[in-house]
This record gives C-alpha cells, sequence and structure tokens, in this order.
C-alpha cells in the first residue's frame, strides 16, 4: 500500500547501512533518527493544535451544554469560537496523517529487507524465502527438538509477515547453503543483523526462562533485555506526551487518557515476544526520540506562546478591572453629591434614625438660643 514511500526509504537505509560499516542496528537508529527529524515541523504543529484544543475545551463543552437540543447553534457558536480564537480543528489531524504513511512504510522497510532494501522480484523473494524455510526445517529436524517445526510449511507459517527478514537471517549464519538460490542472492548481499552490541536483531525475543538463560542466553538474554528497554522508553514517551488535564477536564477524558497511557508500553511489550528484534530496535529508538523531541517541544515551543497568553489574559484582567473602578468612581461621584442620594443608599431603619438626629440637633440649637437670650 506504502510501496511507493517504503522503496526509497529501502534504499536510504541500504546507503546508510553501507556506509556505517555494514553495522545493521546503528544503520536503523540513525535511520530513524533522521526520518523522525524530518518530520519534526509537523510534529510541533500538531502539539501546539492539541494544547490550543486542550484550552478551549471548557468553553466547547459549555457550547454544548447551552445548545444540546440545537445541533445547528452549537455548530454556529462553535464555528464562532474557533474563528474568534483562530484555530482550525483540523490542524492536528493532518500532520498526523501525513505522518502515519511514513512511520508504517518505515516498519515495512525493516520487515521486508529483500524487497525494499534489496529491490528483489517478486519471483526472487518466493524463491529465497521457500529455499530458506526447507534448509531450516531440515536443520530442525537434525536436532531431534520435538517443540521445533520440522515442515516447511510450518517453518513459513511461523514466520509470517516478517518471512524476509527471517530468511535473509537464515542464510547470513548458514552461508554455505546460499548455492541453493545463487541466482536470486548474492553472498555481498547479505545483511549481518548481529553486528550491533551483539543483539542478534533477526532474531524473536523469548520471555521463557529456560530459553533466556539456557544454552543460547548470549542470544536470547539481551534480547529479553531490549524487549523491557523498549517498554520502559514507549512509557515515558506516552507519559510526556499526555497533555496536563485542570479538574474540569479530568473525569471520563482523563481515565481515557491515562488508560492510553498504559496500552502502549502493554503492547509493546507483548509485540516485543513476537517480532524480529530489529523492529524493536526501530520502535525503542522512535520512541527515544519522542522522549527529546517532547522535552524539546515542552521547553522551547509550548512555553513561548505562554508568556503571550498570559500577557492577553493580563491585559484583558485590567481591562475588567479599569472599567470595574470607573463603574465605582462614577457611583461615589452621584452618592457625593447630596444628601438625599446619601439617604437613599442607607437602609430604611438607618434613614430614619439619621433624620432624627439631625432635627434634634437643629432643635437643640434653637432651644438654646432662646434661654441665653
Amino acid at each position: 500500500m506504502f510501496d511507493f514511500l517504503a522503496y526509497p526509504l529501502g534504499k536510504f537505509l541500504k546507503f546508510i547501512y553501507d556506509i556505517t560499516f555494514e553495522n545493521y542496528g546503528l544503520a536503523i537508529i540513525i535511520f530513524t533518527f533522521i526520518v523522525r527529524l524530518a518530520l519534526l515541523p509537523l510534529t510541533v504543529k500538531q502539539q501546539k493544535s492539541t494544547m490550543k484544543m486542550q484550552e478551549l475545551q471548557p468553553l466547547i463543552n459549555d457550547i454544548q451544554k447551552r445548545y444540546k437540543d440545537d445541533r445547528e447553534a452549537m455548530n454556529q457558536e462553535l464555528m464562532k469560537l474557533y474563528q474568534e480564537h483562530n484555530y482550525n480543528p483540523a490542524g492536528g489531524c493532518l500532520p498526523l496523517l501525513i505522518q502515519m504513511p511514513l512511520i508504517l512504510a518505515l516498519y515495512w522497510v525493516i520487515v521486508q529487507p529483500l524487497k525494499f532494501m534489496l529491490g528483489k522480484s517478486s519471483e526472487a523473494i518466493e524463491a529465497i524465502v521457500n529455499a530458506a524455510a526447507k534448509a531450516q526445517a531440515a536443520v530442525n529436524a537434525s536436532l531431534g527438538l520435538e517443540n521445533l517445526p520440522i515442515t516447511a510449511e510450518n517453518i513459513l507459517r511461523s514466520w509470517g509477515s516478517h518471512r524476509e527478514i527471517r530468511a535473509l537471517n537464515f542464510f547470513n549464519e548458514h552461508q554455505d547453503m546460499l548455492s541453493e538460490v545463487s541466482n536470486f542472492l548474492d553472498k555481498s548481499e547479505l545483511i549481518d543483523f548481529r553486528s550491533f552490541l551483539g543483539l542478534h536483531l533477526g532474531e524473536v525475543a523469548s520471555f521463557q526462562p529456560g530459553v533466556i538463560f539456557g544454552p543460547e542466553w548470549k542470544i536470547y538474554l539481551p534480547l529479553f533485555i531490549l524487549a523491557v528497554v523498549a517498554t520502559v522508553t514507549t512509557y515515558l514517551s506516552s507519559r510526556l506526551s499526555m497533555p496536563k488535564t485542570n479538574d474540569q477536564q479530568s473525569g471520563a477524558s482523563g481515565c481515557s487518557a491515562n488508560s492510553m497511557m498504559y496500552i502502549g508500553p502493554i503492547m509493546t511489550l507483548m509485540l516485543s515476544f513476537q517480532l524480529p528484534a530489529g523492529v524493536v530496535l526501530y520502535w525503542m529508538t522512535g520512541y527515544v526520540f519522542a522522549i527529546f523531541q517532547q522535552l524539546y517541544i515542552n521547553k522551547f515551543v509550548l512555553k513561548k506562546d505562554k508568556p503571550a497568553e498570559a500577557a492577553a489574559s493580563a491585559g484583558g484582567k485590567g481591562g475588567r478591572t479599569a472599567s470595574k473602578e470607573e463603574s465605582q468612581e462614577g457611583n461615589n461621584g452621584k452618592i457625593d453629591s447630596g444628601d438625599d442620594a446619601s439617604a437613599k443608599q442607607l437602609p430604611s431603619g438607618q434613614n430614619k434614625g439619621k433624620a432624627n438626629k439631625a432635627g434634634g440637633k437643629k432643635g437643640g440649637s434653637k432651644k438654646g438660643g432662646k434661654k441665653k437670650k
């Protein structure tokens, strides 16, 4: 489906593999970082849109409550809100729609090296995979172990959609059998999956203690550690990218966000024991990049918008405070304009008391005048 993207990306990965002294793991890391770096502007745009949506969510909820029985009016009010805040609801979806095909294409580049890295035809791929499956079945049968498949059909079924990387890995480890596919695969085209820190990136990790600490522990113990590290990086990346919610926005949305934060690591842990380690390394590298990317966005991108928003908010509050003070000053001017106005401002009982006092003082002064006379 995304072959038009996967072919150039596969050639690019093969180029990096060649210039990194045929170190497959290092090539995956460099390849992933370069592609993710190219996608960084889209990611920043998506993060800004998400933050803006989070800020407007209380206003959106209020509009939805007020116009829950009138959908047309609700849509009109929402459009006004979006226009006032210069927000495009589809602004966060477009970057994601552009990134997803690239991320999926990167995955297929890793699991189908014969097609995208080496540029083999469908006929050549079929011949190489079938020959590797038959040879692997013969090797398994010679070992005499019960839990190993001994037919080519069962081998292909166990390889699944990762049969290309498994077949290429088989011929890399059994180069003496390359004569069976000499018309389709040359020794110079083999990819060394064990050239990065001792990790066998063509094998699948196991969670069984007997395999991890068994005779081939040098292969499966590092792969188990890789699976654990990939799970931890997935959790850290999910936690950093999770937007902060206030009390009004917590609740159902907060529960959903928390569940998503744990679903990702659980999925990574499960798939790490089903996919070749090269795919796990690709995922882990992507999540490590996402962690530093999120730290950069939080510190240098999103914080730049906060002072402007704070200033605008302070300006709005200042304007409201000033108008409030002006209205109070205007009211004070009216109150001080005469005794009648002051009398109006007092309760009725106090008005009578004040009037009586005033009358008493006037009467006393008159009586005193008569006595002096």
